[in-house]
């Protein structure tokens, strides 16, 4: 295989006693599978990432691993093949991320999905596809996200972290200072996105602010959904962007008529197409930007670990002040977290509310301090949570330091 192809496709890899994986988790995983099916499993895709199992409400855990085959089942449909003749196959699923965390473990379900059904059905499909394919078809599931779960999932490198964009989907690797290592902690705060109205609302409200801003300016608005369609537009910068925003949004919200008024439709239009009427949180969503364009060019340019935990931390007080999708015990962590480490950079990860913080620390031992310091002013105060009591205060799996790994791959046993 060429580098261009190694680049451009999921790697398949022939297991062996060399291979950087758990052996020991691949060989448990091949016991219950033959235990269960009477064979082993020819093959095994691994996706970082965990199953997702909400205990009330939302969908049920294997309807993320159907969203996935359904996403093949349709791109085979677009391009003419016959899905009646495919035969099924039966599947042991795996994973040792903690589910509703904000780790991703639904969209890593939904793309484990994806390739191990690409894979069993022989459709070659680019790392870029596979991920496309993933995002679209996890909305099944009634999430609207974004697409960049899958889009790292699939695309990510060891090492390093990744500049995504779209239109075309392209990851372009951006190397971190060789001191930077992460720390991932676990408010044990379950946050099921699926289960809640919160996460799919705020996708709505900075989808209305784009189409605000574009209605003032007199452009397509109903065409325009995302500020990089709304930026092309203009063929301006995110600075420029941020200004538009401020004049134009000059109010924390709207009521119903006022923006009737101003997009000039009928309620039924409305409640069809826009819905609701929050902008404080468009607020967090034009910032936000501005701070990825700065951590690309902090990182790029060599600069210190403490340029880029001060972008960290202001992207957490604003996921908490403007966007509101923070937590009590989130904010419990990130506070533990600055006042034992010096020059630490933390907020929440995934879509809020709830799960885990990501912490980004200039040395092992100062990992080490915040770990030590949240197991003793956070996790000791929570002995009666059922998490704790299963793991008997093995922090093992709530609390770790980790770096950038390598995404989505198949091996063949």
């Amino acid at each position: 295989m060429s580098k261009t192809e190694s680049d451009t496709y999921v790697p398949t890899t022939k297991l062996s006693s060399d291979s950087n994986l758990d052996v020991k988790r691949i060989e448990e995983l091949k016991n219950a599978f033959k235990a269960e099916y009477l064979s082993e499993p020819t093959f095994i895709v691994r996706v970082p990432g965990s199953i997702e199992v909400p205990e009330s409400g939302g969908p049920a855990w294997y309807s993320y691993f159907l969203c996935g085959i359904k996403g093949i089942f349709e791109h085979m449909n677009e391009m003419g093949d016959n899905i009646s003749s495919q035969k099924g196959f039966l599947v042991m699923l795996s994973g040792n991320v903690p589910p509703a965390a904000g780790l991703s473990s639904s969209s890593a379900l939904v793309c484990a999905a994806v390739l191990c059904s690409a894979f069993i059905f022989n459709i070659p499909l680019h790392k870029q596809k596979l991920a496309t394919i993933a995002a679209q078809c996890e909305r099944y599931i009634g999430t609207q996200g974004g697409g960049m779960d899958q889009a790292i999932a699939f695309l990510a490198e060891h090492g390093t972290a990744q500049y995504i964009e779209w239109n075309p989907l392209t990851a372009t690797p951006i190397s971190l200072p060789v001191n930077a290592i992460f720390v991932i902690a676990n408010s044990l705060t379950e946050a099921n996105k699926a289960a809640s109205h919160d996460f799919n609302q705020r996708v709505v409200e900075c989808r209305l602010g784009c189409k605000f801003i574009a209605k003032k300016l007199n452009l397509p608005w109903r065409q325009i959904d995302r500020f990089a369609t709304l930026q092309k537009h203009l063929n301006c910068t995110l600075t420029d962007m941020i200004k538009y925003a401020n004049s134009l949004l000059t109010h924390s919200s709207y009521v119903f008529d006022e923006l009737l008024t101003v997009f000039e439709i009928d309620e039924n239009d409305f409640r069809k197409n826009l819905l609701t009427h929050n902008t404080q949180h468009l607020e967090h969503f034009k910032l936000q930007a501005q701070r990825v364009e700065k951590f690309r060019e902090y990182a790029v340019n060599s600069s210190s670990i403490q340029s880029l935990a001060q972008l960290m931390n202001e992207s957490h007080t604003s996921l908490d002040t403007y966007y509101e999708c923070s937590h009590e015990n989130l904010n419990k962590l990130v506070d533990i977290g600055k006042e034992c480490v010096e020059n630490i950079g933390i907020r929440l990860t995934g879509a809020g509310w709830g799960g885990c913080v990501v912490a980004l620390c200039d040395s092992i031992s100062a990992c080490e301090s915040f770990i030590n310091a949240a197991k003793q002013k956070y996790y000791s105060k929570l002995r009666n949570n059922n998490l704790i009591k299963e793991k008997e205060l093995n922090f093992d799996d709530v609390l770790f330091m980790t770096s950038p790994q390598r995404g989505a791959e198949i091996f063949i046993l």
